[in-house]
C-alpha cells in the first residue's frame, strides 16, 4: 500500500513539486475559503510560491495535516483550540505555550469574533414567545438540527444541552448549509450559526440570546508551523498585515458576496486586500471548460491508479483463494469485511497513515476495489468444468500452463465482471476524496453544496455519472477481446 500511495502521490501533486512552495489550508466553510484564499494571496504578493487546499474538511482533519506537514497555514479560532484541540488541558494555559508543544503558532487575532450561536424563523419564535436558549426548555418538540461537527464537539451540543437542560430529542446532524435550507422549509426548527453567517440576515432568523453566556468567543486567527518562521519568514510578514484589520460586519460581507453573490472566493479575498491593505492581486478566474479537465485528470488519475492497482493483487489473491480453500476463506472474509467499512470512514482512517490528498484516496478506494475482482476470480476458476482440466492434465500441460492456457481463459468472462464492478465503483466512491483534499469530480459537488449553487453541484455529478456509463460501456467493447469467442456464444445462448 505504501508503494500505491508513493505513486499516487507523484501523479496527484506534481504541482505541488513547484518550489518550496507554502501550503494553506482551510475547512469546509466559505468563510475559512475565503480567509485561506486571502493567506494564499497575501504570500503570492510577497513574491512566495503558495497554494491554497480548500475546504480539507473539519477541525480535526486541519489541525492533523499541520502537525503532519501536509499543509503549513490554517485559520483557526480560540474557542475551537481551547474547547475543542485543547479541550482536556487546564482553562489558565496560555493557547501560545499549548501550541508550542506542538511545533504549532499563531498570529494575533484578526479582529472579529465569529462565536456561535442558535436561530430560528422570526415568526415561530414570537409565536412560541422564545427569545433566549433557556426558553427552548418548555418546548420539548422542537426539531433541532446541528452541523456535524457541532454535534460531537465539546463545546457543541452536548454541553450546550448540559448547561442548559435542554429535553429536546429530534436532533439531527447534517452539513451547516444544508441545515439554513431545512430550516427555511420548515423541517428543522433551531439550527446552529455562526455568528458572520450571511444567512442570517438573508433569512431574516432571529438569534437566541444566550443567556448562560455558554459559548466562548471564536476569536479569528492563523495557525502556523513553527519552521516556517525558518522556511518562510515572509510569509509569517504577510499573514501579519491581518492582524486586527477584519471587523465582524467586514466578514459577514465578504461571506455574503461569496455565499450569496455568487462572487469566487479568490476575488472576494482579492476586493478586501485591495481596499483595506492596498494590495492589487491578479484573480485568475477558470473557466467551466477548464476546471472540467482539471477535475476530469484528477477523477481518472485516482480511478485509474486505484483501480490498476487493485487488478495486480486481486487476481493473484482470488487464484489463491481457489487453490488453497482454507485461506480463501480468510482472503475472502478480510475482503468482505473491509467493504463494510463506510467510504467515507475509511477515507479518514488514511489520513493519519498517508496525509491528506491523492494517496490516501487512491489506498482507500484501492481496498473498495479488491472484493468484487477477488471473489469474482475465484468463483470463475471454481466454475471451470473438471472435464476440461482432466483433459488439460491429460495433455500434459504443466500447472501454470493449465491456469495461463486453460483456467483463466476460461474464468475471464467472470473475472472481467469482477473489475467492471469495482471500475464503476470506484467511479462513485471517488467524488468522496475531495473532502480531503483529492480533487476530482466531488470538488464541485461539494462546493455547489456549501454555495447552495445547483450549477455547480451538476458540475460534479453529472460528468461523474456519465464517466460509470462510459467505463460499463469499455468493459462491454474489452470484453469481446479478452473473453474467448466460444464462451461468449456459449453466454449468449
Amino acid at each position: 500500500m505504501k508503494a500505491i500511495a508513493f505513486l499516487s502521490g507523484l501523479l496527484l501533486a506534481a504541482p505541488a513539486f513547484a518550489g518550496d512552495a507554502v501550503t494553506v489550508g482551510s475547512k469546509k466553510f466559505t468563510e475559512s475559503v475565503i480567509l485561506g484564499e486571502a493567506a494564499r494571496q497575501l504570500v503570492e504578493a510577497q513574491g512566495m510560491p503558495a497554494r491554497h487546499r480548500a475546504e480539507l474538511g473539519g477541525t480535526r482533519v486541519l489541525w492533523n495535516a499541520l502537525l503532519a506537514g501536509d499543509i503549513d497555514i490554517y485559520p483557526e479560532y480560540t474557542g475551537t483550540l481551547r474547547h475543542e484541540i485543547f479541550a482536556g488541558r487546564p482553562r489558565g494555559e496560555a493557547l501560545d505555550a499549548l501550541l508550542a508543544e506542538h511545533g504549532v503558532r499563531m498570529t494575533r487575532p484578526l479582529g472579529f469574533n465569529n462565536t456561535y450561536a442558535l436561530g430560528m424563523r422570526p415568526e415561530l419564535a414570537e409565536r412560541l414567545g422564545i427569545r433566549r436558549i433557556s426558553d427552548l426548555k418548555a418546548h420539548p418538540g422542537l426539531a433541532f438540527g446541528f452541523s456535524s461537527e457541532f454535534m460531537d464537539r465539546a463545546d457543541g451540543w452536548r454541553g450546550l444541552r448540559a448547561r442548559y437542560g435542554l429535553p429536546q430529542r429530534d436532533v439531527r446532524g447534517l452539513d451547516h448549509d444544508l441545515a439554513y435550507r431545512g430550516l427555511a422549509a420548515g423541517s428543522l426548527h433551531v439550527v446552529d450559526l455562526y455568528s458572520t453567517d450571511a444567512e442570517i440576515e438573508y433569512y431574516d432568523l432571529s438569534v437566541l440570546e444566550d443567556d448562560l453566556g455558554y459559548f466562548p468567543d471564536y476569536r479569528a486567527l492563523f495557525l502556523y508551523r513553527a519552521d516556517l518562521a525558518d522556511r518562510a519568514p515572509k510569509a509569517l510578514d504577510a499573514l501579519r498585515r491581518l492582524e486586527g484589520r477584519i471587523t465582524a460586519p467586514a466578514m459577514t460581507s465578504m461571506n455574503a458576496r461569496a455565499k450569496l453573490d455568487g462572487v469566487p472566493e479568490a476575488r472576494v479575498a482579492a476586493e478586501f486586500l485591495g481596499e483595506s491593505l492596498g494590495i492589487e492581486v491578479a484573480v485568475r478566474d477558470r473557466s467551466t471548460l477548464q476546471r472540467f479537465w482539471r477535475h476530469t485528470r484528477e477523477h481518472l488519475a485516482l480511478v485509474g491508479l486505484s483501480l490498476s492497482a487493485a487488478v495486480l493483487v486481486a487476481i493473484p489473491l482470488g487464484v489463491l483463494a481457489w487453490l488453497r480453500p482454507a485461506a480463501g476463506q480468510l482472503i475472502l472474509g478480510v475482503a468482505g469485511a473491509i467493504q463494510t467499512i463506510p467510504a467515507l470512514a475509511l477515507l479518514v482512517f488514511m489520513i493519519p497513515l498517508l496525509g491528506i490528498g491523492g494517496p490516501p484516496a487512491v489506498v482507500a478506494l484501492f481496498l473498495y476495489s479488491l472484493l468484487p475482482i477477488v471473489r469474482n476470480t475465484h468463483a470463475g476458476l471454481h466454475d471451470v468444468p473438471p472435464p476440461v482440466r482432466e483433459s488439460a492434465d491429460a495433455l500434459g500441460l504443466p500447472f501454470a500452463a493449465r491456469l495461463r492456457l486453460v483456467d483463466l481463459p476460461l474464468a475471464s468472462r467472470s473475472i472481467l465482471a469482477g473489475i467492471k464492478t469495482s471500475a464503476v465503483i470506484n467511479v462513485g466512491t471517488a467524488t468522496l476524496g475531495a473532502l480531503i483534499g483529492a480533487g476530482g469530480y466531488g470538488q464541485p459537488i461539494l462546493t455547489g453544496i456549501r454555495l447552495d449553487d445547483i450549477d455547480l453541484i451538476l458540475q460534479g455529478a453529472v460528468p461523474a455519472a456519465a464517466l460509470a456509463l462510459l467505463v460499463q460501456g469499455a468493459f462491454e467493447l474489452l470484453e469481446r477481446w479478452v473473453v474467448p469467442q466460444g464462451l461468449r456464444a456459449a453466454a449468449r445462448d
